[in-house]
């Protein structure tokens, strides 16, 4: 789906394929592209650091760093997707701050039986997508950078290892 944007500087003239290294101006094109570094990146050691707005922010530019030359910055545009808008542009570090307090609140999530667990990290991840901090890529570093951080680094299989991370028998 294209995201509703204001007029967007990053995007090619009359056009909503935003504008990347490689110049692509074909939508399929980038996408592919993207995808494709996001896969090698995210195979590659991450930075270090705490898990706070500063680390999810070169979480981005680490994801992206090929692809766009404001991987890891904050938007500066109002866009939305299916006739909803994202955070507003001057709200969104004050929003990830909060968010990520709200992490640093709760002890990493570390000592929450697993259904507190699941409803406390889906808060979290449902937070961050809501204020959509990135003009491109905002549903990837959600999931890397998640509060499953511990069990996330140790797999090598984001899908089971998500899987792993919130299955409990009740």
């Amino acid at each position: 789906m294209v995201y509703t944007a204001e007029t967007d500087p990053l995007c090619y003239p009359g056009t909503t394929v935003l504008r990347n290294k490689l110049g692509l101006v074909d939508q399929d094109e980038l996408d592919e592209y993207e995808t494709a570094m996001f896969v090698v990146r995210s195979e590659e050691p991450w930075p270090e650091g705490d898990l706070d707005v500063t680390y999810y922010l070169s979480l981005h530019r680490h994801l992206f760093q090929d692809v766009y030359d404001w991987a890891g910055e904050i938007r500066t545009i109002r866009i939305g997707k299916g006739g909803n808008w994202f955070c507003y542009p001057e709200h969104i570090r004050a929003q990830l701050d909060r968010a990520f307090q709200h992490l640093t609140n709760a002890n990493a999530l570390d000592s929450l039986a697993p259904g507190d667990f699941a409803a406390q990290a889906a808060h979290l991840l449902a937070e961050i997508n809501a204020i959509h901090p990135f003009r491109e890529g905002n549903g990837e570093p959600n999931w890397l950078s998640s509060p499953f951080w511990p069990s996330v680094r140790a797999c090598r299989s984001m899908p089971m290892c998500l899987v792993a991370s919130v299955s409990w028998t009740p």
